[in-house]
């Protein structure tokens, strides 16, 4: 059976160096992930089996070649649908543009050096929306590439915002699809909800803990709640980490929300099935793959694992014992990221 995983990351040196400075400004509370002292001992981060280290992730993040492969080989994974980490959206404007294309290209190589084994969504400059739009029918029509992945917010705002009509149409348009990733929360929420806690734990909480996939769920429910798929009937969003709590709660908002006081074409569960893909990354959890098959059918789940930041370990088997039919299996395997992606079957 092909395994296909769609959040599998890489890094671009030039856009870390640019941004470097820029994060720890918006993000003070961040550690040092590389290392910590307990008990006058320097000990490594990686906290549970399945986390990497942040200096074993970064350096493997830098890799679009051999080593990659070697990684997935030993895990059964025929193919990575890489994307870039990191916030260049928290540049000027002109240096996002062209730092952002410059990625795209390397992105772009090494998916044509490894057609089978890699595809990419491609980084945009989001500050700048025309161009934006610019660069992601150039990184699709030229460059061969599959969508675009966000980290975070593309600025103070959501995508809701009005602002950001034209990359919005510009997926429309193109039919390709939105994987919307979490980033930093904005610091006004992070210090009253996160905060008062000791630096680590504070950082852990904010971030990969609940504050990003809280921020990333409601990113989502903010496209939902704003008519985002209204107008733009051809766009699809792909959300990681089980759809970051949001179908959980959907029947509850819903509920809370219906087409009298929303004013939404559709009911919001119906719109949510219609337009979300969700994916585990790395989350290798039975209750919660229950809960989200039965909720969105396999139709509309796709398969990742969050390379370099979780392990390969176990990836294969975990879907592979799933109590689910071959169909099904075959479906988020690789069928739904085949048909979703254009992908060569």
């Amino acid at each position: 059976m092909k395994l296909i995983c769609v959040e599998e990351h890489v890094l671009d040196p030039a856009i870390g160096a640019a941004t470097q400075g820029l994060v720890r400004a918006a993000a003070p509370y961040l550690p040092d992930w590389g290392s910590r002292v307990v008990d006058g001992r320097k000990v490594s981060d990686r906290t549970r089996p399945h986390v990497i280290a942040p200096s074993e992730s970064a350096r493997k993040a830098l890799d679009m070649g051999q080593p990659r492969l070697a990684d997935m080989d030993a895990a059964g994974i025929g193919m990575q649908v890489l994307s870039y980490g990191g916030f260049p959206q928290l540049l000027p404007a002109a240096q996002a543009i062209a730092l952002n294309r410059a990625a795209n290209d390397k992105l772009a190589l090494a998916a044509r050096n490894h057609p089978e084994r890699f595809a990419g969504f491609a980084t945009l400059p989001w500050q700048a929306p025309e161009a934006a739009a610019r660069e992601l029918e150039r990184a699709v029509k030229e460059l061969g590439l599959k969508g675009a992945l966000i980290n975070g917010r593309p600025g103070d705002e959501f995508l809701d915002d009005a602002r950001y009509a034209p990359i919005l149409a510009a997926f429309d348009q193109l039919k390709v699809p939105l994987y919307v990733h979490p980033g930093l929360p904005l610091p006004a929420v992070q210090a009253p909800y996160y905060g008062g806690f000791e630096r680590e734990l504070a950082a852990r909480l904010s971030m990969f803990g609940w504050g990003w996939h809280n921020e990333a769920g409601i990113h989502v429910v903010r496209m939902l709640l704003a008519g985002v798929f209204d107008r733009y009937p051809g766009l699809q969003v792909i959300s990681g980490h089980w759809g970051e709590m949001v179908p959980f709660f959907l029947q509850r908002l819903e509920d809370a929300i219906p087409q009298e006081a929303s004013g939404l074409q559709r009911p919001i569960v119906q719109t949510y099935r219609e337009h979300v893909f969700v994916s585990p990354s790395g989350m290798l959890t039975l209750p919660h793959f229950q809960f989200v098959h039965a909720l969105m059918g396999a139709e509309r789940i796709l398969y990742s694992i969050d390379y370099p930041y979780q392990s390969l370990d176990g990836a294969r088997a975990f879907i592979e014992g799933l109590p689910i039919s071959d169909a099904d299996r075959a479906l988020i395997a690789h069928g739904n990221a085949e048909r979703l992606l254009g992908l060569a079957i």
